[in-house]
């Protein structure tokens, strides 16, 4: 098979098309013919050797929908979940959980084997494109707006740094569970799309005081960090809940823990989520018919191409690798 290859750390060049020998499933596995993948900050992380314990070579890539290639279920188009061992507790991710794709390979390839409790139907109204850029972001926004935050109907809530997989996902989830959506972000652009896909309102969180020309959020979903996080502490209503998937904006400074206790602020760590919650989010793309944001497809040899659009912070809505 043909994989896209990361054998060191560096841009994107580093990533070479290879042709590697095909996967052979495990007992209890099913080896899936890929059709598309999508990119996440993840790959990008790995690339550059900003990830914990990275393992080299490594065929990156946690996103995928294709077509099982063997066995009963042979033709059966599916989604990858990618949170591997989980574990039991709903609640929190064992010690064995890992994501898909690094150290396991992942989905920059045209083959794939994974467990088959990790396949799932895939919504016939989207594409493989479309597929292949729900799981990992989608089910991430899912476990934040819903299992964690328990967004209601009519709740305020705001998005930070719009643009990016999860915060789209998060406001186009959100949104479908009636609550009113508003969103941040560096560039107006991105604000008067985000308005078009249903977000009440937007700042440009690098204007001083960008919070005053907002209703105060119920519940704010935060990818960040940094020191922006002040501002969301802030800027939230007394016993709201601030729910936090990443920190791409670096540590918090000058944490001051009186403004959390004193407001009775919830703030919520979360990331990935279960078998049952990619389930659940899967029937809510079905039900409501809800489609990803893409932002813009490549071919599979071109991910290199594809990671510098990521590099550049250019992208509205998912990267996607075409394979088949």
């Amino acid at each position: 098979m043909k994989a896209v290859v990361l054998e060191q750390h560096g841009g994107p060049e580093v990533l070479v098309l290879r042709n590697l020998p095909d996967p052979q499933p495990a007992p209890g596995q099913v080896l899936v013919r890929l059709r598309a993948a999508a990119l996440n900050h993840r790959d990008v992380w790995i690339r550059r050797g900003q990830y914990a314990a990275i393992r080299l070579p490594a065929v990156l890539g946690s996103d995928g929908a294709g077509e099982i290639a063997s066995g009963p279920r042979q033709g059966e188009p599916v989604v990858i979940f990618p949170s591997l061992d989980w574990g039991d507790n709903p609640k929190a991710p064992g010690p064995n959980f890992r994501i898909l794709g690094m150290p396991d390979q992942g989905t920059y390839a045209e083959l794939i084997a994974v467990p088959e409790t990790n396949v799932f139907p895939k919504p016939p109204h989207l594409s493989w494109e479309e597929a292949a850029a729900v799981p990992l972001a989608a089910l991430t926004a899912y476990r934040a707006v819903v299992t964690r935050a328990q967004t209601q109907a009519g709740e305020t809530v705001l998005v930070t740094g719009i643009g990016g997989g999860v915060a789209l996902f998060a406001l186009q989830i959100a949104r479908t569970l009636g609550a009113r959506v508003f969103v941040t972000s560096s560039s107006e652009e991105k604000l008067q799309r985000a308005r078009s896909l249903g977000a009440e309102g937007g700042a440009l969180y690098t204007q001083p005081e960008w919070w005053k020309g907002l209703p105060s959020p119920d519940v704010i979903i935060d990818g960040a960090g940094g020191p922006g996080f002040l501002d969301l502490i802030g800027s939230i209503k007394a016993a709201g809940r601030l729910v936090t998937y990443g920190g791409t904006a670096g540590a918090v400074p000058q944490l001051i823990v009186q403004r959390i206790f004193w407001k009775q602020l919830n703030v919520l760590g979360t990331t990935m989520g279960n078998a049952q919650e990619f389930q659940h989010m899967l029937e809510l793309y079905n039900k409501h018919q809800l489609r990803p944001v893409i932002d813009q497809v490549f071919p599979l040899a071109q991910a290199a191409d594809a990671h510098r659009r990521m590099d550049a912070a250019a992208q509205f809505g998912k990267i996607v690798l075409r394979i088949a």
